[in-house]
C-alpha cells in the first residue's frame, strides 16, 4: 500500500524526479528519457512493481524530515529506541547520465537499517537482468535501460530483490548510488557521495539565491519555485505539468490522467511567476519551448506537448497495475490532445505579449507565428470546444474557452497598438469587439446574476473566476461581482473552491472530485482585487496549510477526508502560489499587470 499523497517529498535534477515517501521508500522513479517509462513504480501498485525501500528495521520509528535550506535535497531523520540515524537523499546529472544517491548517517546510538531495492522497467511489466560487475557494482539491465547500484554495504539477491540488512553507529556513513545510462552506452564511473552532494547542494541554493523575494510569504514562494524548476527540463526548458500519472481526483475513481506533459494553458501563469521572480533565464527557456512547440500549421497546435515539443502523447491503459489505492485505470499518454480548446489560443497571444513586454520577445518570427494563429482563430473561435478542464462529454461554447479568444485578439490589438507591428487592426479590433459582445449577451444568465459555464447552460465554472484576471472585465464591474458571489454560493466548500458540478454529467465523466487548489487560489486572487484583503489573506492563508510538511502540493484537496488528491507535486498549484502571493504583495502583483493596459513604456519587470 502506497503512502498518502501528502506523505511524499521530490527529489529530482531537471530531467527526472523521484517522489520519496515518510518512510523511506521511494515509490516513483521515471527514466530521464523524453517516454518517460517508469522503473519504480509502487506508487500505482504493490511493491513488486519498483520500490527502493531504506529505513530502520524497528516498529517503532519516530520520523522528521526536511529540505536542506533552499535546495532539493531532502533529510529524513529516523529515531528508534536504540538511536537515530539521518537519510539524506538527492539527484544529479551528468553528460549522458542520471544520479539518484541516498546517504545514512548515524547520529546516536546504533539502528538496524534494511535496503529493499525492487527494479522493474516499463511500469512494473518487465523484470531487469542483473549482474555483478567487476568493480562491484549491481547492474539491471532491461533492452535501452541500464541501472547500476553502487554501495559498500554488502548486498544479496533474493526473491527478484536486492537485499540488504545493516547496523550504522553514530558517526558512521553509508551511501548507495543509483546511476542510469543507456545499456548500449559505456558504464559511466561511480560517483563520490559526499562531494556530489556538496555540488547538488551549492547548485540548488545558488539558484534560489538569484530570486526576487516576494513580500508576502517568501518562504512558501521560494519552496514552489523550487518545485516548479524541478518539473522543469535543464535543456528544452519544457515545464511538465506533475511529474506522475493516474493520481486521482477521486479515492477510487477513474478520473485518473498522465501530467507528466507541458500544457499550453499553463504558459502566462508560468511567464509571470517567472518574471516575477527575476528567473528571466527560465522564462526565455520557457518562452522559447512555446515558440518550437507551437510552430508549424495553425490549424495543427494542441492543447499540450511532451517535454521536448513531442506531439504524439496517444492515450492507453496499463492493466497490470491496480493504482493508487485501487484507483483505475493507470493511463500513459493523454488523448486530450486531439481535443480542441480554444482557450489555449489566448494563453499563447497572452504569453507572448508578455513575453514582449518583459523585452523577452525580439524575432519578427514570433509575431509570423502570432499571426498565422490568430488567421486561424478567426475562422474557428464560433465553434463549440472542450474547454479548460478537458471535458469528455458533448462540446460546448464555453463562456472561458470565449473569453480566452477575445484574449488572443486583445493582446494582438495591443502588440500592434503599442509595439508598432503590422496586422489588420480594424479588423481584429472588430472580432475582439464582436467576442466580447457575444460572452456578455451569452454567457451571461440575467435570471441568476452571473456569467455561467457555457452558454444557455444553468451551472458555475471556477475558470469565470479569470474573468477579471485577464482583463475581460474589471473586478469591480457589478457582473464580476455578482458571479464571484454566485461562485461563493454554488461551489465553495469548506471554504475551497471546486472546478464545476461533477454530478450533472455534462462532463462524460463519473461525478466526484476534490476541491481545486488553483481555483482557490483564484478566488483570493479575486477577493485582493475587489479590495477585500483580509479575506483573501485568510484564504491564502488556508491554502498554505494545505501544503504538507515540506510545503508541497497536489492538484485538488478533499476537505472530508483531509486528503490532497492528484497528481503530484503539481504546477498549476504551486503557479497559483506564486502569483498569488505576489498578487497580496504591495508592488503591482500578476494579477494587475495581466489584467492592466499596458504600453511600451510600463513593461512586465522582473522585481517584487
Amino acid at each position: 500500500m502506497p503512502s498518502r499523497i501528502e506523505d511524499y517529498a521530490v527529489i529530482g535534477n531537471c530531467e527526472t524526479l523521484a517522489l520519496v515517501g515518510r518512510d523511506g521508500s521511494i515509490d516513483w522513479l521515471c527514466l530521464p528519457r523524453f517516454d518517460s517509462s517508469a522503473c519504480f513504480s509502487a506508487l500505482l501498485g504493490e511493491t513488486r512493481h519498483g520500490r527502493w525501500l531504506l529505513a530502520p528495521e524497528a516498529s517503532d520509528v519516530r520520523i522528521s524530515r526536511r529540505y536542506r535550506g533552499d535546495t532539493l535535497i531532502l533529510e529524513t531523520v529516523f529515531r528508534t529506541e536504540h538511536g537515530a540515524v539521518s537519510l539524506t537523499d538527492f539527484m544529479s546529472r551528468r553528460d549522458g547520465a542520471c544520479d539518484l544517491i541516498r546517504i545514512v548517517r548515524g547520529l546516536e546510538g546504533e539502528v538496524a537499517m534494511r535496503m529493499e531495492l525492487v527494479v522493474r522497467f516499463g511500469y512494473g511489466s518487465v523484470v531487469p537482468w542483473v549482474s555483478k560487475q567487476e568493480d562491484g557494482r549491481i547492474q539491471f539491465t532491461a533492452g535501452p535501460d541500464r541501472l547500476l547500484l553502487d554501495t559498500e554495504v554488502p548486498t544479496r539477491g533474493e526473491g527478484f530483490r536486492t537485499l540488504s540488512d545493516f547496523t550504522i553507529r553514530a558517526g558512521q556513513e553509508a551511501s548507495f548510488a543509483l546511476n542510469w545510462s543507456p545499456s548500449f552506452r559505456p558504464a559511466p564511473q561511480p560517483l563520490p557521495a559526499a562531494h556530489t552532494l556538496e555540488e547538488v547542494e551549492s547548485s540548488w541554493s545558488g539558484w534560489a539565491a538569484r530570486s526576487n523575494p516576494c513580500e508576502h510569504r517568501n518562504d512558501a514562494v521560494l519552496r514552489s519555485l523550487l518545485t516548479l524548476k524541478a518539473l522543469t527540463h535543464w535543456e528544452t526548458g519544457g515545464i511538465v505539468a506533475a511529474g506522475t500519472t493516474s493520481l486521482p481526483e477521486k479515492l477510487g475513481g477513474s478520473r485518473n490522467w498522465d501530467y507528466r506533459y507541458c500544457w499550453l494553458r499553463d504558459a502566462t501563469f508560468t511567464l509571470l511567476a517567472l518574471i516575477g521572480a527575476g528567473f528571466l533565464d527560465e522564462a526565455k527557456a520557457w518562452h522559447q519551448w512555446l515558440l518550437r512547440a507551437v510552430a508549424g500549421a495553425p490549424d495543427d497546435v494542441q492543447t499540450m506537448y511532451g517535454v521536448a515539443g513531442e506531439r504524439r502523447l496517444d492515450e492507453y491503459e496499463i492493466a497490470w497495475l491496480p493504482g493508487y489505492e485501487g484507483a483505475a485505470p493507470v493511463r500513459v499518454g493523454n488523448a486530450a490532445v486531439g481535443q480542441l480548446q480554444l482557450d489555449v489560443y489566448g494563453e499563447v497571444l497572452d504569453a507572448f505579449y508578455v513575453a514582449r513586454r518583459a523585452g523577452l520577445v525580439t524575432s519578427a518570427e514570433t509575431w509570423d507565428l502570432e499571426c498565422a494563429l490568430l488567421f486561424h482563430l478567426e475562422t474557428i473561435w464560433r465553434e463549440p470546444d472542450e474547454g479548460i478542464w478537458e471535458v469528455r462529454g458533448v462540446p460546448e461554447h464555453f463562456t472561458h474557452s470565449k473569453v480566452m479568444a477575445w484574449v488572443a485578439f486583445d493582446r494582438a490589438v495591443r502588440s500592434i497598438e503599442e509595439f508598432g507591428l503590422g496586422g489588420p487592426l480594424e479588423r481584429w479590433r472588430s472580432i475582439r469587439s464582436e467576442i466580447h459582445d457575444e460572452v456578455c449577451a451569452r454567457g451571461f444568465d440575467p435570471a441568476r446574476n452571473s456569467f455561467v459555464q457555457f452558454f444557455g447552460a444553468a451551472t458555475l465554472d471556477a475558470s469565470l473566476l479569470l474573468i477579471p484576471l485577464v482583463g475581460f472585465l474589471p473586478a469591480d464591474d457589478p457582473r464580476v461581482r455578482s458571479t464571484v458571489a454566485a461562485i461563493e454560493h454554488a461551489l465553495v466548500r469548506n471554504g475551497l473552491v471546486m472546478r464545476y458540478d461533477t454530478g450533472t454529467g455534462t462532463d462524460g465523466l463519473p461525478p466526484g472530485e476534490g476541491a481545486f487548489l488553483a481555483c482557490s487560489f483564484w478566488l483570493a486572487d479575486n477577493y485582493a482585487m475587489l479590495g477585500r484583503y483580509e479575506e483573501a489573506g485568510n484564504l491564502f492563508e488556508r491554502l498554505l496549510a494545505l501544503r504538507n510538511d515540506v510545503g508541497l502540493l497536489a492538484e485538488e484537496y478533499d476537505p472530508s477526508g483531509r486528503r490532497q488528491l492528484g497528481n503530484f507535486p503539481q504546477a498549476f498549484s504551486h503557479l497559483a502560489l506564486i502569483n498569488t502571493a505576489r498578487n497580496l504583495g504591495n508592488a503591482a502583483g500578476p494579477a494587475e499587470l495581466r489584467a492592466s493596459r499596458g504600453d511600451a513604456t510600463a513593461p512586465v519587470t522582473a522585481s517584487s
